[in-house]
């Protein structure tokens, strides 16, 4: 089975900006490619929300409260996703997680990385 490991992620100022990284292994390219990626995020109390997705044909999906901020992409070399964040809030204070769905079958999550910003 695939996995997902996450980087990045930690404390920041509001107006501060950091990225996320997802690494993925044990998945070849020609399923990685065809695949949609996503970030996801939950904040304490609330549901796991979509942040912003990437099909495999390169069209992006963002959720209103980070369009214009966040940035969803890929690296099929290197079987990387990221999320850039600019002008964080302290709304986004979340766990954030990546997910990759490979066309036709699997739904893989990574481990979740924390995003703290202070006002």
């Amino acid at each position: 089975q695939a996995q997902l490991v996450q980087s990045g992620g930690g404390l920041v100022q509001a107006g501060g900006s950091l990225r996320l990284s997802c690494k993925a292994s044990r998945i070849i390219t020609s399923v990685f490619n065809p695949s949609t990626m996503g970030w996801y995020r939950q904040a304490p109390g609330k549901q796991r929300e979509l942040v912003a997705s990437l099909a495999p044909g390169g069209v992006t999906n963002y959720a209103d409260f980070v369009k214009g901020r966040f940035a969803i992409s890929r690296d099929s070399s290197k079987k990387m996703v990221y999320l850039d964040m600019d002008n964080l809030e302290p709304d986004d204070t979340a766990v954030y997680f990546c997910r990759i769905q490979p066309r036709g079958a699997g739904d893989y999550w990574g481990q979740g990385t924390q995003v703290t910003v202070s006002s």
